[in-house]
């Protein structure tokens, strides 16, 4: 008997009989006709979920299949095959009956395919010398979509645990188990470490307060946050400011550079201390503040005091950022940039040599203090900050990171140690969709559908997203971390990469799920070092389910692997993947699949690895709940090889063991 080689066996062999004619002649007693032949029907499915059928008898063997593949002429036979509805499969989608030639005993049908999941249905078979053949009954999956493809022996690498981060995370609040918080943002930049006072600039009113919290305790603002962080395993960035003056007081009452009718030109003296790099002098624990300054390596000496071995902790580290998008403090903070008029808002713009030089200057006084310390920097807004450092007069049509990292490189060997570790970038998408930015909560059709494709902007060549940079200066993909990794390569290699802000919106709805989860998963795969969401609205419930998807799966800290392996997709627009192991433990592995469409994609997930699995734990997260939804265990009979069908608009963990 020849076996059709194919997928699972999804109907039970039967019995057909027909009946055959006899021939006339003059004999009384003519010999009994022949007995009808005897043929077996046997039904599969491949994995595109085509139909195949054999048909076994004494006769020349012919598969019925929809394959689209012939062999030589060889034995043609005309077959006909029909597929009618069984029992429960009312409205069911079906094609009618078709007709092909067998070539050596292969009978091509390019019509049979049918598109319903789990539905009984009937085939129907004839041939030549056979005038009815009974129909059985046979179940079809669902035809695959989407092709995944795992291989744990391809694009290996660690996965920094850094990339699960937060701004501000609270670890009693949700998202759970994060590996990275941030102290950053417009306030850090005239941060007075000493007395907690802070400078609101144009986020309100420019005035000085104490909005950070913190009391009297020097540190005081950071301080719990840092704490809480480095008590949950987690790592923390603080902020030392550059701009050159930090707030001297908390007396609120408005711009401090008071109002139109009565001007306070000497503001800067009376409301605002000097930030210096280096004291020059013994450090202080209890540090001074009568004094007219505020020096940034006596804080690094506190941090470094208080916190023994924090600097240089794997897991629970402090790393310092060279302040906060100081490519936008003209606008952020103009009183600090020259503008004294209290009608304006706009200062000086910093330009490539001084942000070079405050550079050099408080990472050295860094460095110098604590040098396993890992300093970020420039810390630039966005596009046009990491080009031309947002129109700095003596940009000269140069590339602002390209100099920025040449000139690095060229300091290093002067201080005689690296100044700046890692480059760090704000991201903040300019995609669009039906003309509107995706950062918002605009959930309309456009923005979604555009909101859950801009996450391809951070790598794919083959993707433009609709925005002003696209159309106006990249001139198309944008391939943000490549773009920012061949920077590094050429002008300051083994600096490592974060993007300390970042958010696509709509953290109420699932694309906004979506995308953070694809962004995670493309962090992870790219090998960026850090990054942190910055939260833009008051409901993130959908970001945070993005999160849990590597962090908190199964709401006991259910985790993405910390070794990326290659995870290829057929349908990158629609569909992703990222796939993980864990070192030293190649009997668990875990993969997110993305299903980006507005209706639920069948997904067949072929896996290479060493070790055999037969189960693969199944975690959802869907537009019906923003927390993710354990569904039912997928059980892998073949070699490592099984379909999942995506639910709409989702995001799944699969967890696979053996």
């Amino acid at each position: 008997m020849r076996v059709l080689s194919a997928g699972a066996l999804l109907g039970a062999l039967v019995t057909l009989s027909a009946c055959g004619g006899g021939g006339g002649g003059s004999s009384p007693n003519p010999p009994p006709p022949p007995p009808p032949p005897t043929k077996t029907l046997f039904v599969a499915t491949q994995p595109s979920g085509s139909v195949q059928a054999a048909v076994f008898t004494t006769q020349p063997v012919v598969n019925v299949r929809s394959n689209g593949v012939t062999d030589a002429a060889d034995n043609a036979t005309v077959v006909t095959a029909a597929i009618t509805a069984g029992t429960g499969t009312a409205g069911a989608q079906l094609t009618g009956t078709t007709t092909a030639t067998a070539v050596a005993g292969v009978a091509t049908f390019t019509n049979l395919g049918v598109d319903t999941a789990g539905t009984n249905y009937q085939l129907r078979f004839t041939a030549p010398g056979v005038t009815e053949v009974a129909s059985t009954a046979f179940n079809v999956s669902a035809p695959v979509q989407v092709t995944f493809t795992i291989d744990s022996s391809q694009d290996v690498h660690a996965i920094s645990r850094f990339i699960y981060g937060l701004n501000g995370w609270d670890p009693a609040q949700r998202p759970k188990n994060l590996t990275l918080s941030r102290s950053g943002g417009n306030r850090m930049t005239a941060y007075n470490w000493e007395t907690n006072d802070s400078n609101a600039g144009a986020d309100y009113l420019n005035q000085n307060d104490t909005f950070l919290g913190g009391g009297n305790t020097p540190n005081g603002a950071v301080a719990p946050g840092l704490e809480a962080a480095r008590n949950a395993g987690a790592g923390m960035i603080v902020t030392i400011p550059l701009i050159g003056y930090v707030s001297a007081d908390h007396n609120g009452g408005g711009d401090v550079a008071g109002t139109p009718a009565n001007p306070a030109p000497n503001y800067l003296a009376v409301r605002f201390k000097q930030s210096v790099a280096r004291k020059g002098s013994a450090f202080a624990l209890t540090p001074d503040t009568a004094d007219a300054f505020v020096y940034q390596d006596e804080y690094i000496n506190f941090l470094n005091q208080h916190y023994p071995g924090a600097f240089a902790s794997a897991n629970t580290p402090i790393m310092v950022s060279l302040d906060n998008e100081p490519d936008l403090w003209q606008s952020t903070h103009a009183r600090l940039r020259g503008d004294t008029n209290p009608a304006t808002q706009s200062g000086q713009n910093a330009t490539y040599a001084e942000m070079v030089q405050r550079t050099i200057d408080y990472a050295d006084a860094t460095k110098d203090v604590n040098p396993a310390a890992l300093i970020f920097g420039p810390v630039n807004y966005g596009w046009q900050g990491m080009i031309r450092f947002q129109n700095a007069s003596d940009a000269n049509n140069r590339d602002f990171l390209d100099f920025y990292l040449g000139q690095m490189a060229l300091a290093e060997v002067n201080t005689s140690h690296r100044l700046v570790d890692v480059l760090d970038v704000h991201w903040y998408p300019e995609a669009t969709g039906g003309g509107v930015r995706i950062t918002g909560d605009d959930t309309s059709a456009a923005v979604a559908d555009a909101r859950k494709q801009a996450p391809r902007s951070l790598w794919d060549p083959n993707y433009t997203e609709t925005s002003w940079i696209t159309q106006f200066s990249t001139n198309g993909p944008i391939r943000l971390l490549p773009r920012l990794k061949d920077k590094i390569t050429a002008n300051y290699p083994n600096t490592r990469l974060a993007v300390t802000e970042y958010n696509y919106g709509a953290g109420g709805h699932i694309s906004g799920g979506i995308a953070q989860a694809d962004v995670l998963g493309i962090f992870g795969r790219e090998n960026i070092f850090a990054a942190t969401l910055w939260p833009l609205s008051g409901s993130n419930n959908f970001i945070y389910g993005g999160f849990d998807m590597f962090r908190n799966y199964d709401g006991t800290n259910g985790s993405f692997g910390d070794t990326s392996i290659r995870a290829s997709t057929s349908d990158v627009a629609t569909a992703t993947a990222y796939a993980s192991v864990n070192a030293g433990n190649a009997n668990r592995m875990v993969i997110v699949a993305i299903n980006k469409s507005d209706s639920a994609r069948n997904a067949a997930i072929a896996v290479t690895h060493g070790v055999q699995f037969h189960t693969a734990q199944v975690y959802q997260l869907t537009s019906a709940n923003s927390v993710p939804q354990h569904g039912a265990d997928i059980a892998i009979t073949q070699a490592n090889a099984f379909q999942y069908s995506m639910p709409a608009n989702s995001v799944t963990t699969l967890v696979l063991l053996p």
